[in-house]
């Protein structure tokens, strides 16, 4: 594993995800007291935080755009390799999140990896409920590959519910009869909206982050009346077979590390090639803290020396 060569001190995670957990939490309130109006101003502050904790790094360009109708975020390291794609789903529940916010954790990936991002601009529930983010993160793959992108220069990644959605949208264009990516790397994904893993409540005074009420609200949220164990919300659940590689990177103090190992499980099971990391102490999506802690900066270099060597050989 490539460790980081940043020599910033170690911080609190708990202080560090504090903010993280307010933002969320306001969010969740708007959503139980069906106030549309608070939850579009909780979501913009959702926003407004994360752009303003994980600033875009320099050296790297943003453009506003669509594919296929879409709303997309384009990220453009300066150096890259002709045609490489990382299509980047970020996370936030269903409920909140937005490319503004990830332009400084994709900016960070995409450099490494020295390839252009595309981060779609995907429905949100409750005004869009199951499966409209897998709808629109389909509509902008298919738009990718009819702008000549290839598929095998292509790779697939995202966090907690996008880093489940990275795996379920491989099984959607399966599905749909397009090309595959070349990989995928699913970043503490919220694979099971079934929430039957042991952690969920083996880890639930460990995880500084998610909680099992928190994440049943969201799930009921997005599903809007479908089963929990759909196959492409709860990809444990889905016909896997067939998918390119896939790498899962879960943090020891989560609450969805037993789901995470579930899904290693089922696509191995599947006869998918599959690298599942754990790693100690970490909490939910911790790779957003890059250039703060070691281990978000060695997480990050993980994963893309997993895209690259898919990449290189393809």
């Amino acid at each position: 594993m490539t460790q980081s060569a940043h020599t910033h001190h170690p911080l609190e995670l708990e202080s560090l995800l504090r903010p993280w957990i307010e933002k969320l939490g306001a969010a969740l309130e708007a959503l139980q007291a069906d106030r549309p109006d608070d939850l579009a101003e909780a979501r913009a502050a959702y926003t407004d935080w994360f752009a303003a904790r994980f600033p875009a790094p320099d050296g790297v360009t943003y453009e506003e755009d669509h594919a296929d109708g879409v709303p997309v975020t384009r990220v453009r390291p300066g150096e890259t390799v002709p045609g490489r794609t990382l299509l980047y789903l970020h996370g936030g529940g269903y409920l909140a999140g937005a490319p503004r916010g990830y332009r400084g954790l994709v900016g960070r990936y995409a450099r490494r990896l020295r390839a252009e991002a595309v981060i779609p601009d995907y429905r949100l529930a409750p005004d869009a409920r199951y499966p409209a983010a897998i709808d629109d993160n389909l509509r902008a793959y298919a738009a990718l590959l009819k702008e000549g992108h290839d598929a095998d220069s292509i790779v697939f990644s995202g966090d907690s519910a996008g880093g489940a959605m990275a795996v379920a949208l491989m099984v959607a264009a399966r599905d749909a009869g397009l090309p595959l990516p070349a990989a995928a790397v699913a970043i503490s994904p919220w694979a099971n909206l079934e929430h039957t893993g042991a952690s969920i409540a083996t880890k639930a005074e460990t995880d500084p982050l998610c909680t099992p009420e928190a994440l049943r609200l969201m799930a009921l949220s997005y599903l809007g009346g479908n089963p929990l164990d759909s196959p492409l919300a709860s990809p444990v659940f889905a016909d896997v077979g067939g998918l390119p590689p896939v790498m899962i990177q879960i943090g020891e103090r989560e609450i969805m590390l037993s789901d995470a190992v579930r899904l290693a499980e089922h696509l191995a099971d599947a006869g998918v090639r599959v690298t599942l990391e754990a790693w100690p102490g970490m909490p939910h999506v911790w790779h957003l803290f890059s250039e703060d802690l070691k281990d978000a900066d060695a997480a990050l270099d993980s994963a893309v020396a997993f895209l690259d060597a898919r990449l290189s050989c393809a």
